[in-house]
């Protein structure tokens, strides 16, 4: 008699002095889902920042996997933005998230802002920009889009190892800011590796996909500082984006004294505030704005004061930036900058 099959379990009853052999298949071992490394080259939180995690209300509004206001309606990924386009010209490679094999690619889309005219038009069907899908195994599947023109590093077919370079974080396809949209799908479809498995509805609810080490490191986090520094001028979105404001680092005698702050994922209600002191400790000036009227993915605030007759005194000056929720700081951060 032949060995059974090791998937097989045999089990046998006795009764009224014959054996019945029952023949139970054995259900197949579940599939341990792949852990995935940090798709991006950068240091999260520092220089690169999570700005949409994937939509996961299934009605027409949407939320994040902890019900915050972190996505938008049928977003089916996670962005992972840089803080200026400066960066992106600088180039952060993109990772390949898990060993695999590359299934698809395309190459060839121009690093462009939709928010340039007709742009929009001109990629329907070619949302994703250049990108790459790469197979793993059991149906697991990896996209990476909004990757820089003429920067892929492999070709159809090549075999990937975790953490390999096979990109660059560009601006192509329907984007408006220097990011990299990483989709994870199983057997076609969409998984949040923040929760894998959370029941529909729910909040915090679910396994993570990510690598124990980089489980800290990718917290969830609903409110963000993406940019602060002094400028010598007033500040806005463009100059950010450029990189000109961290560029315009004020002396003695400055035009202008002026501290900006760039938040993303404030919600409804909240209350910003920006306060700057000299080396003596003296309030240079301060700026409240208005209760926020709805969440935004993205603000500005800045406060500044013109120079003083004599130039401004040498020494550190400070600046401390607050939100209230409801009364409650929900996100703070102080910088500096020092005037010889």
């Amino acid at each position: 008699m032949s060995a059974p099959d090791p998937m097989t379990r045999f089990s046998c009853l006795r009764a009224a002095g014959t054996v019945f052999l029952l023949v139970i298949a054995a259900s197949a071992p579940a599939e341990e889902p792949p852990l995935f490394g940090m798709p991006v080259a950068c240091d999260l939180g520092r220089n690169c920042f999570i700005q949409n995690y994937v939509d996961a209300d299934p009605a027409a509004s949407a939320k994040d996997y902890q019900c915050g206001s972190r996505s938008y309606d049928g977003h089916n990924g996670t962005d992972f933005r840089l803080a200026t386009m400066a960066a992106q010209r600088a180039g952060v490679d993109v990772l390949a998230a898990a060993d695999g094999r590359v299934l698809r690619l395309r190459d060839g889309m121009a690093d462009m802002s939709v928010r340039e005219a007709g742009r929009a038009a001109a990629i329907k069907g070619s949302e994703c920009g250049n990108a790459i899908i790469i197979e793993h195994a059991d149906g697991w599947q990896t996209q990476y889009c909004h990757m820089a023109r003429d920067s892929l590093r492999v070709q159809t077919g090549d075999r990937v190892r975790a953490g390999q370079a096979i990109g660059r974080i560009g601006l192509s396809g329907l984007t408006e800011y220097p990011h990299l949209h990483f989709t994870v799908r199983h057997r076609g479809q969409i998984v949040d590796p923040f929760a894998f498995g959370a029941p529909p509805g729910s909040c915090g609810a679910g396994r993570s996909l990510w690598q124990p080490a980089l489980q800290p490191l990718l917290d969830y986090r609903q409110r963000a500082v993406l940019n602060e520094g002094f400028a010598a001028t007033a500040v806005t979105m463009a100059m950010l984006e450029e990189g000109e404001a961290e560029r315009q680092t004020p002396g003695k005698d400055a035009p202008a004294l002026v501290a900006y702050v760039r938040g993303i994922g404030l919600r409804i209600g909240d209350v910003q505030s920006l306060v700057v002191k000299a080396p003596s400790g003296q309030p240079v000036v301060e700026q409240r704005a208005r209760p926020l009227e709805r969440d935004q993915a993205q603000t500005l605030i800045f406060a500044g004061s013109r120079k003083p007759a004599g130039g401004w005194d040498s020494g550190t000056y400070r600046a401390s930036y607050t939100v209230l929720q409801e009364g409650r700081i929900v996100l703070e951060r102080e910088f500096d900058v020092q005037i010889e």
